[in-house]
């Protein structure tokens, strides 16, 4: 990394001073952003960062702080509890779920400090007339709907979110849903989100940190009976550079402290809704 920053109110003392720290993330915005938070802080408080974030597919990157290659990373509880270490059954709460994955994840040479508020995980949203009309905020609520006019409940999801357990079958089972199939449209996770701002379908399946929830005014259904896995943000640390360098839990803690739905929808839309990018790791657009 390249940027021009000094110690603010992150890295003073510079602790990290004569560090050489790689930081890697997956390749969608959510995660090219905090790489670069996490980067900038790192260097904020005196270490040389090598940016290899933007890596494709969630395996890529956790192997990449597992077998050495990288430092750190900014992963989701979630993704670790189900993907990496296999679990099919996910845990309600979050901090819970949190430890679960430190636990485990401390005998594979992996450090989890403390997770954000920050949860992106699955909901079904839908436009402010829709919302009007049929006045539903909660998965429960959609799900009386459905009984109550199945004509109602349309959906747009994404191919995987239509067959994963912890996705669209899950959901109809435990909030006892019976969709018709032809009452559901798969789509493209861009288009889930246009076609839904338009009414094309009632809901569409979001992602509850986008930024285009936001952008487009559309209003998030309640998952009252808790569902959807948790996917909080949490530094995910090689423990022997953490052993290394303590001072990176200090350096990370308000970081991650001040992560949350609403700063991150802020953030994710300023790439995806207003079109910024990162050049030479300098923000235009």
């Amino acid at each position: 990394m390249v940027d021009d920053v000094e110690p603010g109110s992150i890295g003073k003392g510079r602790p990290l001073e004569g560090a050489d720290l790689t930081v890697v993330s997956k390749e969608f915005t959510e995660q090219l952003i905090l790489g670069a938070i996490m980067g900038i802080a790192f260097e904020a408080a005196g270490a040389e960062v090598l940016d290899r974030t933007g890596i494709q597919g969630s395996v890529g990157t956790r192997a990449a702080v597992e077998n050495g290659d990288a430092d750190a990373t900014y992963e989701y509880t979630g993704t670790a509890w189900i993907t990496y270490l296999g679990h099919g059954k996910p845990i309600p709460d979050e901090q819970e779920q949190w430890r679960a994955v430190r636990e485990e994840d401390l005998r594979k040479g992996l450090t989890w400090l403390p997770p954000a508020p920050l949860n992106n995980t699955y909901a079904l949203a839908m436009n402010q007339a829709n919302h009007r009309k049929y006045g539903t905020d909660t998965l429960s609520e959609v799900a009386a709907l459905a009984k109550k006019d199945p004509s109602a409940v349309t959906l747009c999801v994404e191919v995987e979110f239509a067959n994963r357990a912890d996705g669209l079958p899950g959901m109809e089972k435990t909030y006892g849903m019976d969709i018709p199939a032809g009452n559901i449209t798969t789509m493209d996770t861009g288009i889930i989100y246009t076609q839904t701002a338009k009414g094309t379908c009632t809901y569409g399946e979001v992602f509850t940190t986008d930024g285009r929830i936001r952008a487009m005014d559309l209003v998030v259904m309640e998952d009252d009976k808790h569902f959807f896995p948790n996917y909080n943000a949490a530094p995910m640390i090689r423990t022997a550079t953490l052993e290394k360098w303590p001072a990176i839990a200090d350096v990370l803690a308000p970081v991650t402290k001040a992560l949350t739905n609403d700063v991150a929808q802020t953030l994710n839309a300023k790439v995806d809704v207003d079109g910024r990018t990162r050049t030479r790791w300098r923000w235009t657009g």
